[in-house]
């Protein structure tokens, strides 16, 4: 009975017949039947069932109308208008709709359809399997433990935790504790944090930017604030700049179909009298054969299957459009914990500093461990308690009153306790500066500190000061007596194995690396990073350095290898900063207070453990640690990118290629083609051409983006030398005995030069992948297995096609293995200078033909590297500029970037700075890293390997 009573109230609050939010907190523990000790399992399992699962609402989209959708863009619609031509328009001069056409149109669309619905069925499945282990975890309380589960179990009358970086996982109210800073922009668009007091309510989806506490759930799911929101709102959808690219490519060929369909009507029936029916099939082969319909399928596709493959490599995408981003990304500004280094704290006891009297070292560490966290632990405060015989002595003998938990900007912990003879104290542990700041120190302690903290750098630990205060106001609110410094610890986080050889990677590929330092102090040149490290508040602070004022931020920001001492505000002006000099800027973070920079970066990426809000706002996730995860993810998005970019220059080259060719050859000759060979060429192409998304590639040695003055010049180019060709071959096959006396074949009748034609369209076409494929020589860069077996097949097809194919409707018949055989030849032969016309594009558009020819005469120089005492001094130039040692007036090499190899240039002073910096210390740093490794057990194998000349 009183369970029933139970559940008939336990609806009754899931019909929010119960004001939750207004009534005391004691009313709520009444009203939800629990307990500040959280609920049981069977409980939570039992409520579930009652409340569902903490999650909204997800719309469900029709299967069909999602298929449908696949033939609903501009590309689509041109080949619809061409199926409704070859029934409606087409039937005239006695002769019947086009059927033929009409239901090979059809075919093409939901053959796309079906393949482009088949990818993203599978992409999205993968996609939502992958993010489902992105899933936000929450700390709830049940049967008297603490455990993280996942935040879809959550039901009213769980007790939670919340703690800094935490997306606040359901509708809840405060307990005791300090007041939270919560951002409720995500809700209220009030960008303002808000403070929330114990017995107040936090809602779903705010972020907690300062502070720890517990709460009580009092709603979830689609009961919650945000849920009943949600649903109110519909979602917008942003135009990308990859839609923008897919919309500009495809108006080029729409408009290039358009100005041959133009030129078509005007000669064909005003000047040549055709007949009307011969006029719309020579209109047809244009729109169907001009329109690259498979485009919006094919980048989809690479797309997808390109993400699925970042993702095994540990880096999960968030935002398709962020691949073609990574790709083009030149600076990276990365954290070093985590990143760069392990983030395995230890501390070693002999270095320890003591600055107060009379205190021992032990006692240092057990005030550090008083100043930490127990349970719930950060990697310090684990370090740090893990330095103790028991844990436990963390809070022997004594009851803890307060914690001050960490926060970006204070940078330190504290504990205010109370000790067995009744009298209070707080214990604090943090960054050196603002400890010091803290205890006031005289200027004479200072510079021993701070000698003591350079030391600890050179031998490549971090420091962390301790400082102690009696509380003889007995409240937590007071302000105590003066802080005493009680002593330095030095903290070790060893190198990651493979940083030594990643950044040396990463400058090979353009990518100049910028090292985000928390303490200042610390070097980078351990990591191989180079010298140019500068304070972030002498550059981006009030109190700028004299010595560097003279230069412009941004130029100093530029050429920086990193930053010490970064303040969160600091990350998104050091992104902005770089924006602003044209950089694709990629950010790594893990905390919320990273969420800002990692928004206003062009690829925000949350690092493998970052907190809910760092992933809320980053474009890609890793899951794995490292920056080898990043690298490896930058040249999968460069090939991928590769793909992409292949495949729209090789759609733009076929357009100019089919509407010029057969523009040219039905107006010159008044010849025919039949609208249904066309169509058999694009079917087979699009076959073909769907095997490019996992064709085997080589990634763009430099950052690279769409370019489109690059695409629609290289397809101008070839797909007119192609047009060109097929003309010459027509001319020659109609008009001369050219290949009759020299190969022994037959005059061709009409039908079977229309077969004739159809093969050597239908080769050089698929052939022509290749050449956009590669950017080097064709025939050098292999590529993929299933490329080459798709075109193979394709073109046997065509082949027999071509050779036994009798169809009156058609108009073709079979031309025999003999003119085959030549068709083959002759397209082998004008093949060969596509990639020829390939390079001298690219060169003509590098904008260094000209300066090269007229102004440094090296267009036929036998000099291996000119230039490159010009280059030297401009290096020495910049470095004295740089240095202060010059004015900056003469200083603008960099002002001006033309091209990514300039643009890259960045990339290869960093790799010149960090090899200068590893050999300087090379000596020194051996030893140092031996002794090291020898006191904290490691392998000294595997380290010394990676310190080696």
């Amino acid at each position: 009975m009183a369970a029933d009573k139970a559940a008939i109230s336990l609806e009754e609050i899931k019909n929010e017949t119960v004001d939750l939010e207004r009534i005391p907190i004691e009313e709520v523990f009444q009203q939800l039947k629990c307990t500040r000790e959280g609920l049981s399992s069977d409980e939570g399992a039992n409520r579930l069932q009652i409340f569902g699962p903490n999650k909204l609402e997800e719309k469900k989209e029709s299967k069909f109308l999602k298929f449908l959708g696949f033939m609903w863009n501009p590309l689509s619609w041109v080949m619809e208008a061409a199926a409704v031509m070859a029934i409606a328009l087409a039937n005239g001069d006695g002769k019947p709709p086009d059927w033929q056409d009409f239901v090979g149109i059809v075919c093409l669309l939901v053959i796309n359809s079906t393949i482009s619905f088949i990818e993203e069925n599978n992409a999205g499945n993968a996609a939502a399997a992958l993010m489902a282990g992105l899933a936000p975890k929450t700390k709830v309380l049940r049967d008297g433990k603490w455990t993280e589960e996942e935040a879809a179990i959550l039901v009213p009358g769980d007790i939670i935790s919340i703690k800094l970086g935490d997306i606040i996982p359901a509708d809840a109210r405060l307990l005791e504790g300090d007041p939270l800073k919560v951002d409720q922009s995500a809700l209220t668009g009030e960008s303002l944090p808000v403070t929330r007091g114990p017995g107040e309510e936090v809602f779903s989806g705010s972020t907690c930017k300062q502070g720890e506490i517990e709460a009580v759930v009092i709603a979830t799911g689609v009961h919650t604030f945000f849920g009943k929101a949600a649903h109110l709102v519909d979602s917008t959808n942003q135009v990308g700049h990859f839609q923008k690219v897919l919309t500009a490519i495809g108006n080029f060929c729409i408009c290039s179909i358009a100005v041959g369909m133009l030129a078509e009507i005007i000669v064909m029936y005003p000047i040549q009298h055709r007949k009307y029916r011969d006029g719309i099939d020579n209109l047809l082969v244009l729109l169907i054969g001009g329109i690259p319909i498979a485009m919006p399928t094919v980048l989809s596709v690479t797309m997808a299957i390109g993400s699925h493959r970042l993702s095994q490599q540990g880096a999960i995408t968030k935002r398709m459009t962020a691949i073609e981003e990574m790709a083009g990304m030149d600076v990276l500004c990365s954290d070093k914990t985590g990143t760069l280094t392990l983030n395995k704290l230890s501390v070693d006891k002999n270095l320890i500093e003591v600055f107060a009297k009379g205190v021992e070292k032990d006692h240092v560490i057990l005030l550090a461990a008083r100043a930490s966290r127990t349970e719930n632990q950060d990697a310090i405060d684990a370090a740090i308690v893990g330095m103790l015989a028991d844990p436990k002595e963390a809070r022997a003998g004594v009851r803890e009153v307060h914690f001050l938990p960490f926060n970006p900007v204070d940078k330190r912990t504290a504990l205010t306790y109370i000790d067995a003879d009744g009298n209070w104290h707080r214990a604090s542990k943090g960054a050196p500066e603002q400890i010091m700041t803290l205890c006031n120190l005289r200027d004479d302690a200072k510079r021993k500190v701070h000698a003591i903290i350079d030391k600890f750098a050179e031998r490549g630990l971090r420091s962390l000061a301790v400082a102690r205060q009696e509380v003889p106001e007995k409240t937590k609110e007071s302000a105590g007596a003066p802080w005493q410094f009680v002593g330095l610890l030095s903290l070790f986080d060893p190198p990651r194995h493979d940083s030594a050889e990643t950044i040396p990677r990463a400058l090979h590929l353009g990518v100049n690396v910028k090292m985000i330092l928390g303490s200042i102090q610390e070097t980078g040149r351990r990591l191989g990073m180079g010298t140019n490290m500068y304070p972030s508040a002498s550059l981006l602070g009030q109190d700028k350095d004299a010595s560097i004022a003279a230069l412009p931020v941004e130029e100093l920001i530029e050429k920086a290898d990193g930053f010490a001492g970064v303040f969160p505000e600091h990350k998104y002006e050091i992104v902005k900063k770089l924006q602003e000099r044209k950089h694709i800027c990629g950010m790594t973070g893990d905390g919320v207070n990273d969420a800002p920079a990692l928004k206003k970066a062009d690829i925000g990426i949350a690092v493998a453990d970052a907190t809910d809000a760092a992933r809320s706002a980053s474009d890609i996730v890793l899951t794995e640690p490292g920056l080898s995860v990043i690298i490896s993810a930058v040249l999968t998005s460069r090939a991928i990118f590769q793909r992409m970019k292949n495949y729209t220059i090789y759609a733009v080259s076929i357009t100019i290629r089919i509407v010029f060719g057969f523009m040219f050859i039905a107006l010159i000759w008044k010849f025919d083609f039949s609208p249904f060979m066309v169509l058999i060429i694009a079917i087979l192409n699009d076959g073909t051409i769907m095997t490019i998304s996992k064709d085997r590639v080589k990634p763009s040695p430099l950052p690279d983006s769409w370019k489109l003055q690059e695409i629609f010049a290289t397809g101008i180019v070839l797909g007119s030398y192609l047009a060109l060709m097929t003309v010459i071959f027509f001319w020659a096959m109609k008009e001369t005995d050219f290949f009759p006396d020299k190969f022994g074949v037959r005059h061709l009748s009409h039908d079977e030069m229309m077969s004739a034609l159809y093969l050597q369209v239908s080769i050089v076409s698929q052939a022509l992948i290749f050449v956009t494929r590669s950017r080097s020589w064709s025939f050098i860069e292999r590529p993929g297995m299933l490329l080459v077996c798709a075109f193979v097949i394709a073109q046997l097809i065509a082949t027999i096609i071509a050779v036994y194919a009798d169809w009156g409707f058609a108009k073709v018949k079979g031309i025999g293995w003999g003119w085959a055989g030549v068709i083959w030849l002759y397209s082998i032969v004008f093949y060969i200078p596509l990639d020829v016309m390939k390079f001298a594009t690219r060169y003509v558009l590098s904008g260094k033909a000209w300066v090269n020819m007229l102004e440094n005469k090296t267009a036929f120089t036998t000099k291996k590297d000119y230039g490159k005492e010009e280059r030297e001094a401009q290096w020495a130039h910049a470095q004295r500029t740089l240095h202060g040692l010059q004015p900056p007036e003469t200083s603008g090499i960099f002002n001006e970037k033309n091209s990514y190899r300039e643009l890259s240039e960045i990339a290869e002073q960093a790799k010149r700075r960090a090899e200068v910096a590893r050999l300087r210390e090379l000596h020194t740093l051996k030893g140092h890293v031996e002794s090291v490794v020898k006191l904290k057990g490691l392998d000294i194998d595997t380290i010394q390997q990676h310190y080696t000349v």
